[in-house]
């Protein structure tokens, strides 16, 4: 339109583009410039890459005649995820995706499982967002509380009618996400504006980095037109909708989750316990390997003496942390009969099987054979 102009008045026309900002100047008539309001919801630089699945998450699963255990079994993680004591990184969450996928052979199952969420079920989080004021306070502290409970970062762009919203994870940038995943991400806000508003509410348009899929049921589900083979994924709202106000608003439900979550944020990485991240790394670091304290202080962007220093304070050493981590991880991978007992110690540290046999007597009092035969007949 732009270019047009600038043709019929015979002018050159050029443009400059830096942070969603541009100026479209011409050499007989400056144009003003028009910038995008931007928002952004980044995951602290402390915070580690580790969640948690809701349960909602395995229920949902049903529809579509899979059981949590065929889909970890599936995507290579162990039955102890389903513990809600046990983290998964962003890597493992991804490969849970994919897997859906893969054993669902349905390529509209991401918008499916938002779709057949309850309302009552929902997160907490969820819940502070569906009982907002309107549709962007609800955006806003999805965006924001999300931190709370996944790796995974919000930008929000807003400009003249549209409303775009990107999301991200930040601690795998060169990994491109599920597909069913990015439905899931989007399915999700957009079910959100339409329950609280109670309105067959329609996006502008849904941009996608992928080719079309047949049967995925995209259009039918957002009710807009959708760009495939884009540079980004992107959702965008019409701005109006954006303001439309909340008929599940429940400002009491509000005011008693809302304060809690944002003290949560606010005091995070405070309360963040060094214990629990130093058992995290080692988590990570263990597979064939015997990390030290100097290694994991670098992870954590520490001196090794201040890392020993806060493990003391909590009561703590770092070798009873790794003797820790590694019981924990044993217990895990025996407690999957797919996992070789030397492959197990192998994933936990140990080189010699004859030194993981000792270990392990000394840990449980018995043999992993016998440990896992126990395990059967519990």
């Amino acid at each position: 339109m732009i270019g047009a102009f600038c043709k019929w008045f015979g002018a050159f026309c050029y443009y400059e583009i830096a942070d969603l900002k541009y100026t479209a100047r011409m050499i007989e008539q400056p144009r003003p410039r028009t910038t995008a309001k931007i928002t952004c919801f980044r995951v602290a630089g402390s915070a580690l890459d580790r969640m948690r699945a809701p349960r909602s998450f395995w229920t949902s699963l049903q529809k579509f005649n899979l059981t949590p255990g065929v889909v970890l079994r599936h995507a290579g993680l162990p039955a102890t995820v389903l513990s809600n004591d046990q983290l998964i990184s962003t890597p493992q969450l991804f490969s849970l995706w994919r897997s859906i996928r893969e054993l669902s052979k349905d390529p509209a199952a991401g918008w499916k499982l938002m779709l057949g969420m309850e309302s009552a079920k929902f997160h907490p989080t969820l819940l502070a967002a569906l009982h907002a004021r309107n549709y962007r306070e609800c955006l806003e502290r999805h965006a924001r509380y999300k931190q709370l409970c996944s790796a995974q970062e919000f930008r929000f762009s807003e400009k003249g009618d549209e409303f775009q919203i990107e999301t991200s994870w930040p601690f795998v940038p060169d990994e491109r996400p599920p597909v069913l995943m990015i439905d899931a991400v989007f399915a999700i806000l957009v079910e959100l504006g339409r329950r609280g508003t109670m309105t067959k509410l329609n996006p502008k348009r849904l941009e996608l980095s992928r080719p079309e899929e047949r049967d995925s049921g995209l259009e039918e589900f957002f009710g807009c037109p959708i760009k495939y083979r884009c540079a980004r994924d992107i959702l965008v709202l019409h701005t109006a909708d954006v303001e439309l106000p909340f008929v599940t608003h429940n400002e009491e439900l509000v005011q008693m989750l809302a304060p809690q979550f944002d003290h949560q944020l606010k005091t995070r990485e405070l309360k963040q316990s060094t214990i629990g991240s130093v058992k995290w790394i080692l988590r990570r670091l263990l597979a064939g390997s015997r990390p030290d304290v100097a290694l994991v202080a670098k992870e954590l962007g520490m001196s090794e003496r201040t890392l020993q220093r806060r493990i003391t304070e909590e009561g703590m050493t770092f070798r009873g942390l790794l003797n820790e981590t590694r019981k924990e991880l044993i217990r895990e991978y025996l407690s999957d009969d797919s996992v070789e007992i030397t492959e197990a110690a192998f994933l936990i540290g140990f080189e010699d099987p004859n030194s993981f046999y000792r270990a392990f007597r000394t840990w449980e009092g018995k043999t992993p054979a016998e440990w896992r035969a126990d395990q059967h007949r519990k």
